[in-house]
């Protein structure tokens, strides 16, 4: 994609960093040119333009479920084996995140019935048992 201009930068290069930018993560100087890019370039400008528009409306439709804390170096570690060369494999990446929702689920079912069991007993500070409690 190029829109016949010469540029510091090939049209390419710069869409690679195009989350970063809208993610605001990239560095100051880089930023500065890459609006300067996007404002001179109409084809950049137009999928920068689609993607803000995505990202905004992933946020309104998605953006008060709780992602996980690990999340993004979860995805950083992958992208990173990737970029290494290493084949990771869609079925790993599933099997990986149910084992890891089963244990979510097994902890949130553990601390509930914990709770559960304490307020039933009545003193959920005494771990002793009955009898010994009641002497």
């Amino acid at each position: 994609m190029s829109c016949g201009d010469p540029h510091d930068k090939d049209c390419s290069e710069v869409l690679d960093h195009l989350y970063e930018y809208l993610d605001r993560e990239m560095p100051a100087g880089e930023s500065e040119k890459f609006q300067v890019h996007i404002d001179e370039c109409s084809p950049c400008l137009a999928t920068y333009g689609l993607e803000q528009a995505v990202k905004k409306l992933v946020k309104r439709c998605c953006g008060h479920d709780d992602v996980p804390s690990d999340l993004r170096s979860k995805v950083m570690g992958r992208i990173e084996l990737i970029q290494a060369g290493e084949v990771v494999s869609e079925a790993s990446v599933r099997d990986q995140a149910a084992r890891e929702q089963a244990q979510r689920e097994r902890a949130a079912d553990a601390a509930s019935s914990g709770s559960a069991a304490a307020c039933a007993d009545g003193d959920a500070g005494d771990a002793r048992p009955e009898a010994a409690r009641a002497e």
